[in-house]
């Protein structure tokens, strides 16, 4: 766990919103470069640096950078509908790579992070290795389902069934600090990937995954329809999972190896 908070730092993305991204890990020419994407409703300070991920991957000599997307955490949250064009995530994540220079590095994410990285592989970026979390085979070739999910918890905030998955999803949010009129508009940046683009992927890849997190569908499946990616399971589901120390250790023996 870091002992003290990371500062954010800012750049002006493609459309001149401002997108925060933290650091971890050492910044020397030699130290090679991962971007990892947190998930819906999250920040990269709740995905990656709290529960200790991103001190796991730095301790392998890993330069750790944390971008929070759009409509989350420290970067811009509009509520112009216009700010939430289809891929927007996808076109920060790739203008952030361009405004650090990175030519040689990893890219990955947790769910929507997942999703984002798929965008980005779709839409130009040529990372190292690649790493899908808390992402199945469904939750990139059909966001539209998820999409619809997170559309219904925001627009009916505290009327929830106690226990459901959007009662857990909204007390999430409210931890999180979440703007629900942002986050609604980041449901209209959600594009699918077709699976014959899927397949052809062709980096070497992790998937790694809950034991008990189908929320996005199969990450097996996923990994199955990769040419080049292995399956990795660690405990707990969607919610849980991002908490256990396995699943940074999962990660950081990954990209180290």
């Amino acid at each position: 766990m870091a002992n003290s908070p990371i500062e954010p730092q800012y750049f002006d993305s493609f459309d001149g919103q401002r997108i925060a991204w933290r650091e971890m890990g050492p910044r020397d020419g030699g130290a090679h470069a991962v971007v990892l994407i947190h998930g819906f409703f999250s920040d990269a300070e709740t995905n990656w640096i709290r529960y200790g991920h991103a001190a796991a991957i730095a301790a392998k000599g890993f330069r750790v950078i944390m971008p929070d997307l759009r409509g989350h955490g420290s970067s811009a949250r509009p509520h112009d509908p216009a700010a939430y064009p289809p891929d927007a995530l996808a076109r920060d994540g790739l203008a952030l790579i361009a405004h650090l220079g990175l030519t040689d590095y990893d890219l990955g994410g947790y769910s929507l992070g997942a999703r984002t990285t798929c965008r980005m592989l779709a839409t130009g970026a040529d990372p190292r290795r690649v790493v899908f979390s808390g992402m199945g085979l469904d939750g990139l070739i059909a966001a539209d389902r998820r999409g619809g999910h997170f559309r219904n918890i925001l627009t009916n905030l505290g009327k929830h069934e106690r226990n459901s998955p959007e009662w857990f999803a909204e007390a999430f949010l409210k931890t999180t600090g979440g703007d629900p009129q942002a986050l609604l508009g980041v449901i209209d940046t959600f594009v699918s990937t077709p699976i014959e683009q899927i397949e052809r992927f062709d980096w070497p890849t992790l998937c790694v995954n809950g034991a008990d997190d189908d929320d996005n569908g199969s990450a097996a499946a996923l990994a199955d329809a990769l040419p080049h990616a292995r399956y990795v399971e660690v405990p707990g589901n969607h919610m849980s999972a991002v908490v256990k120390p396995e699943l940074g250790q999962a990660i950081a023996d990954f990209l180290a190896a």
